[in-house]
């Protein structure tokens, strides 16, 4: 009975998966979803004997690993070359018109992430690998099965070997470096490094909670199994529930190829995830063998890179910002330069290491990039124009803010103010728990938070709720209105529901998805806090690091006082029992947003699925509406091309009930 049980939950779960992960339509709701994974990891828990290396629990991380395993490619990964310019690109056609007079190339986006190899036999994946150096590499199956597009099984019963790029959404990335900063950790630069980093961890459960995709490009036997041209193979592997890039064609002569490159050139920032260029490949098969490959590149393809935006500007100097858990933060203090269509004039130099391995210096010119054209990065000094007057950069050992000797943990590259009532931690810690993702509390700003504070009224987040209008009205710009709102606002964050309270209390790395899990799982502020570190981690996307982080916190004495007087004051400790979901104008309308609203656009996506919608990140032809906000860009395009309902920000909000903003 629980044989046929898993096997049935294990094709419903993956069927699901592809609908969501690869097609971006998804047919079951989140709760539909949960209670059935929930039902095979009991039936896998309690009866080992019945987990298999197929099933979909894999996808939440197992144990951690020691180390990693080198394994040796069947076939060598080669890297391709580059192409930098048209020319470039008419010559490569040139070689290869000397070998084939007549032949076809495919041309595909050149994904920013990391190549790696998957094997399947009897239907089942049974392996994968980094590439490594293109002959070895790094055996990282376990991490691999935590990727949704990535299929455990597969309708093909013949050996096979699949090779694909690993990435990072854009969207994925900023939420886990809005994550790391909240808990204070060091920014990753670029999707591709947040890829990499999270498919070289040792634990699992580490990369599943990165939310990883994989684009799949080759299919390494496709001659073995009848496949003429690189277009069937990829066609094939649609088929077989791949997740294959959609922005491909096959085009008859290289103007057609360097007329694809220059398109995307100016699209390449619409797009979802990063890419860094086009590959060209010849798309016929058998040439590739009759062309074959130099010591390093195979001669039948080539890739053009993208040319990479950077600037050159002044570092006026560098100056140390304390985060929330003391971290020492040295910046950079730009000379104003515009960089992908913003003005830059500062940037994050990560730490005291990063510095000095660069030998940046105050004074320097330096050259500067948006990292994945996102994060502005120094990337090096110039030391060709070097003024005389600069010097080495030497870290400071007292807080900037209190003077407090500053710790740097052995081991770590970051430094520290231990000292809890440092100015800046206290205001840091009030900002966060007022801010919007946390308590949302409406009125009480950066400059409010900070004059309560330095009139001595405020020194933690529970003396919030024991203002009054008497301590307010004296301040600065503090008319009875503003009063009256502000003590509103801070009333009104008590029925904030638990996961905000959570959140809003800086626990070190307990980001908003975090927060939202564990008032999910365990429903009640004292229940959370009686929790075993064996018992946090038991719960899917909640590792070692986090649960040690939440013993920590609740074990304090001065935190638990904390919670008991937020208790005292009435916010929320327990999680509300889930409302029924009741119809309206999106009750399960597939919607898109797009542009700059009024609202973030996490609000957005929350009030949409509070009304029964599934929110996408991408157009399809099973998109109901599009949202479109300022500045709405190709996402627009496509939608009016398909035909599909386009709402705005007013309609939108009139649909739910809402009175727009006129503003």
């Amino acid at each position: 009975m629980n044989l046929s049980r898993v096997q049935e939950l294990t094709t419903l779960i993956n069927q699901y998966n592809y609908q969501y992960y690869v097609l971006d339509q998804p047919t079951v709701s989140d709760a539909v979803y949960d209670s059935l994974l929930k039902e095979l990891i009991h039936i896998e828990t309690t009866q080992p004997q019945l987990k298999f290396d197929n099933s979909p629990t894999h996808r939440v991380g197992g144990m951690a690993l020691d180390r990693f395993q080198k394994v040796t490619h069947t076939s060598e990964m080669l890297s391709l070359s580059n192409a930098f310019n048209e020319q470039d690109l008419r010559d490569f056609d040139t070689r290869l018109k000397k070998i084939a007079s007549t032949f076809s190339y495919f041309v595909e986006l050149k994904i920013d992430g990391l190549a790696v190899t998957l094997h399947y036999q009897d239907g089942k994946f049974t392996s994968g690998a980094t590439r490594g150096d293109g002959s070895i590499g790094e055996d990282i199956t376990q991490n691999l099965k935590t990727i949704q597009t990535i299929p455990l099984q597969i309708d093909q019963l013949e050996k096979m070997e699949v090779r694909g790029e690993v990435f990072m959404s854009k969207e994925a990335f900023h939420r886990l470096n809005e994550q790391r900063q909240l808990a204070e950790e060091t920014l990753f630069a670029n999707p591709r490094n947040a890829a990499a980093g999270s498919l070289r961890q040792l634990d699992p459960k580490i990369a599943a909670e990165r939310k990883l995709s994989m684009f799949s490009y080759s299919l390494v036997n496709a001659t073995d199994l009848g496949l003429h041209t690189h277009h069937q193979s990829l066609e094939q592997l649609k088929d077989l529930a791949f997740n294959v890039n959609e922005h491909s064609k096959t085009c008859l002569s290289i103007d057609e190829v360097i007329n694809y490159v220059q398109e995307w050139q100016e699209k390449r920032n619409d797009l979802p995830y990063e890419v860094d260029g086009i590959v060209i490949k010849v798309n016929e098969l058998d040439l590739r063998v009759e062309m074959g490959n130099t010591a390093k590149s195979p001669r039948w393809a080539i890739a053009y890179k993208f040319p990479a935006e950077e600037v050159t500007t002044k570092l006026e100097d560098i100056v140390f910002t304390v985060g929330r858990t003391g971290m020492i933060t040295p910046n950079a203090v730009l000379t104003p330069a515009h960089v992908a269509g913003t003005t830059v004039s500062r940037a994050t130099l990560h730490n005291a290491d990063y510095i000095t391995s660069k030998d940046i210096r105050i004074g320097d010119d330096v050259i500067i990039r948006k990292a994945g054209d996102i994060i502005p990065e120094v990337v090096a000094p110039l030391t060709q124009l070097r003024q005389e007057q600069s010097l080495p950069f030497e870290m400071i050992d007292r807080c900037p803010q209190c003077d407090a000797e500053l710790s740097h943990p052995e081991g770590e590259v970051d430094h520290y103010c231990l000292n809890p009532t440092c100015p800046a931690i206290v205001v840091a810690n009030l900002i966060h728990f007022a801010s919007r993702n946390a308590m949302n509390i409406e009125g009480l700003g950066d400059r409010i938070i900070k004059q309560l504070f330095e009139e001595g009224l405020i020194s933690n987040v529970a003396d919030l709720y024991q203002l009054h209008g008497s301590q307010l009205l004296p301040l600065e710009r503090m008319a009875q209105k503003k009063v009256d709102n502000l003590l509103t606002a801070i009333e009104a964050s008590k029925q904030k529901p638990l996961d905000k309270l959570l959140f809003g209390l800086g626990i070190r790395h307990v980001g908003a998805k975090v927060a939202k899990t564990l008032a999910k799982e365990f429903q009640t502020m004292d229940n959370l806090a009686n929790q075993s570190v064996e018992a946090l981690t038991e719960v899917p996307e909640i590792g070692e690091k986090i649960a040690l982080s939440l013993t920590d916190f609740f074990s304090n004495e001065e935190n638990q006082q904390l919670i008991e007087r937020l208790k005292n004051d009435g916010l929320t400790m327990e999680s509300a029992a889930p409302l029924l979901p009741t119809t309206s104008y999106f009750t399960e309308k597939t919607v898109v947003l797009t542009g700059t609203l009024s609202m973030s656009r996490g609000v957005a996506k929350e009030k949409l699925e509070q009304a029964g919608a599934i929110v996408t990140g991408s157009i399809s032809k099973k998109t109901d509406y599009l949202i479109a906000g300022e500045s709405a860009g190709s996402k627009l395009t496509k939608a009016q091309s398909l035909g599909i309902a386009i709402l705005t920000e007013a309609e939108f909000l009139t649909h739910l009930g809402e009175v727009p903003n006129e503003n």
